[in-house]
């Protein structure tokens, strides 16, 4: 079992709101819950995009613990252990099944989209979060009620939260996952930002090849996120922009919720996203294709 939690990028306003960017790593199993938390700006792995023999062969997730059934939605006390060796005995034969089933899919040609499917109820998932405030997800997941998956990683974020110390920002100063200081300047902001969202949208610094990235494929992959200016519109896939993010200002001092740009915060609460100051950032109005 492999639940882990790093801190990608921290900043915090001069109205004292924080900003955090956390890579986090934990079971599939969990996704749907970690999902419900409105305020999350996410992006995941996905498994369309990975090779089938790839994701077969990742790090196999077991539960925590393996507990016995009673009724509700807690589990009871452990297995005894030679019940839960049965349990994890029974748990890999159906992996290994699924993982038999996957390749021969893959072999007759059916895209990854659906093949690679059935591997997702016993592997991780790499999700990048950003938010300024996480307290609600804290009281919620790292309670005795939650799954036992998700109140460990509840506990590793609140830890490498704690650990951290947020680097001061001012307007128009930015918060850039996977950009450093160094790297902005030297690219300049737009393109920076750009690079943020491609890496953003990658949910890693490297390339899916585990080279160091390129401006210049980066840029690439955030012409495909954002389309082309010059070509006809078409729907954003905007969720990568939602990370990078810059201090509002108060338009009242003496009113601490007096925003210069409420509409810019999104889910956020006294920062701008980068997504709310592109055009085309949502679809206000569907018209079904012909």
């Amino acid at each position: 079992m492999s639940i882990t939690a790093q801190i990608v990028a921290d900043s915090i306003s001069s109205q004292g709101i924080r900003l955090s960017t956390l890579s986090l790593k934990y079971p599939r199993w969990i996704h749907a819950e970690f999902m419900t938390h409105r305020l999350f700006s996410r992006n995941a792995s996905s498994s369309r995009a990975v090779p089938s023999k790839r994701l077969s062969a990742l790090e196999r997730e077991y539960p925590l613990w393996w507990g016995a059934n009673i009724p509700g939605m807690q589990a009871g006390a452990k297995l005894s252990g030679e019940q839960a060796a049965k349990a994890k005995a029974a748990w890999d034969r159906m992996a290994d099944a699924c993982i038999e089933g996957v390749a021969e899919l893959a072999a007759l040609g059916l895209h990854k989209q659906w093949a690679n499917r059935p591997l997702e109820w016993f592997t991780s998932i790499s999700v990048l979060v950003s938010a300024t405030s996480f307290d609600n997800f804290f009281g919620v997941r790292w309670h005795p009620d939650a799954q036992p998956e998700i109140q460990e990683l509840a506990r590793q974020m609140f830890s490498a939260l704690h650990a951290s110390a947020p680097r001061p920002l001012e307007p128009d100063q930015w918060h850039l996952p996977y950009v450093s200081a160094d790297e902005e300047q030297a690219l300049g902001l737009d393109t920076a930002r750009r690079c943020s969202a491609a890496r953003c949208a990658r949910v890693s610094y490297l390339n899916h090849d585990g080279t160091a990235p390129n401006a210049a494929k980066d840029l690439d992959t955030f012409a495909k996120l954002a389309g082309d200016p010059n070509s006809p519109p078409r729907p954003l896939h905007a969720s990568p922009m939602e990370h990078q993010a810059t201090p509002d200002r108060l338009a009242n001092p003496d009113h601490p919720e007096s925003w210069q740009n409420p509409a810019q915060h999104g889910n956020f609460r006294g920062w701008r996203q980068y997504r709310k100051m592109l055009p085309r950032e949502h679809i206000a109005k569907f018209t079904p294709p012909a």
